[in-house]
């Protein structure tokens, strides 16, 4: 039987999930040169909040998180180079980024069986994630010369110009640019909560919360 939760605790739990996912986000295990890491799992605390208080406070606690991550990064608004660009910098890459997080338990419910559901969602909102980076990467990051300097370097660019126009290559960088290391952060994270899930289930058991009288 679940113990019923006050607010107080709940806020203080999600405290303590922003703080732990703010901590492993400090732990790179690879770094892009301009933007973008591969870090010990930084997600994980994020979707249990999720599943441990359902999507209101799954989706609160990842929007605060996503307000951290802005204030951390706000040195990269300088490299946008107009005000709408800045705008979508600061909705794609952070606010709609990290908030969608907090939808794991919803996508986990068609499932009976709590580990697959767990898995599935897990990686849905880890790839909408993704998506979100994607569409960064061309709506707010466009940028043609780079993207074929950066193909390029993989033995891409010239084959690319050549059957693709300047759109679809950007297009075609912003995807692979984010895959190289949102990909691998994803499979780390979905590793990650399956074991966690395999010697500790309890942390993923839906807690009600108490009703002040």
């Amino acid at each position: 039987m679940n113990t019923p939760y006050s607010r107080t605790r709940i806020l203080v739990e999600g405290a303590l999930m922003t703080a732990l996912a703010t901590i492993l986000s400090f732990i790179p295990i690879f770094e892009l040169p301009h933007g973008g890491s591969i870090t010990l799992v930084s997600m994980l605390p994020l979707l249990v909040m999720s599943f441990r208080h359902g999507p209101k406070w799954g989706m609160f606690t990842a929007f605060v998180n996503s307000l951290v991550q802005l204030f951390l990064g706000l040195k990269n608004l300088a490299y946008c180079q107009t005000l709408g660009a800045q705008i979508g910098c600061i909705l794609l890459d952070y606010i709609l980024g990290f908030t969608v997080l907090g939808l794991a338990v919803v996508l986990a419910k068609p499932f009976k069986h709590k580990l697959a559901g767990v898995a599935f969602s897990s990686t849905a909102v880890c790839l909408l994630r993704f998506l979100c980076s994607f569409l960064s990467g061309y709506i707010v990051w466009k940028d043609y010369d780079y993207a074929f300097e950066w193909m390029n370097n993989f033995g891409w660019g010239a084959w690319f110009t050549q059957h693709l126009g300047q759109d679809a290559l950007c297009w075609v960088y912003s995807f692979f640019y984010n895959a190289s290391y949102m990909l691998p952060e994803i499979v780390l994270t979905i590793i990650g909560i399956l074991l966690l899930y395999r010697f500790g289930h309890k942390l993923f058991e839906r807690q009600e919360r108490r009703v002040s009288l």
